[in-house]
């Protein structure tokens, strides 16, 4: 499996997009790595609703001229056990035509369980099932950042405990 890119010790500064890739909506969310490779924080942003290709990387394409990112995250669908399912293979089709489009940096994160924690975040707003659903892909895509953000903040503290620690 690809490293997450939270295992390398140095992380450009700036944007990161993140991707939670559906055959019917695209989730986005935004956030930043700060100074030093520490995490900012992430946020919903969009969904993208098209099953046409020329539709969706237009979209894209604008949001990555509107946020300028330095990197970008595809959630990897997995089963349970951690083995690909068919879903697995179209997702890396889509972080491989991304790479391939906009020559940026795409990683993969393992994004099980992201719906079904984005649902219950919304549902404990006391959103309808109707609002859930239209915000629920970019809450994915918001969980999938963050957790990636959560193994470069581990990455940045063992990083600094090891750094630490005299020879």
């Amino acid at each position: 499996m690809p490293e997450t890119g939270a295992e390398r010790t140095i992380q450009p500064t700036g944007s990161v997009l993140a991707f939670d890739f559906g055959e019917k909506r695209i989730g986005v969310a935004i956030g930043t790595v700060l100074d030093e490779g520490l995490p900012g924080t992430a946020r919903a942003l969009t969904t993208i609703s098209s099953e046409a290709n020329d539709a969706r990387f237009t979209a894209i394409a604008e949001l990555i001229n509107e946020w300028q990112p330095v990197r970008m995250l595809v959630g990897r669908p997995l089963n349970d056990d951690g083995s690909s399912h068919e879903m697995t293979a179209r997702c890396e089709r889509f972080a491989n035509q991304l790479r391939g489009r906009f020559r940026l940096p795409v990683e993969y994160v393992d994004e099980r369980f992201s719906s079904t924690e984005a649902d219950a975040n919304l549902r404990g707003q006391g959103l309808s099932w109707q609002k859930r659903k239209q915000q629920l892909d970019a809450e994915a895509a918001c969980i999938i950042l963050q957790s990636w953000f959560e193994l470069l903040a581990i990455r940045h503290t063992n990083s600094h405990a090891n750094a630490q620690i005299p020879a």
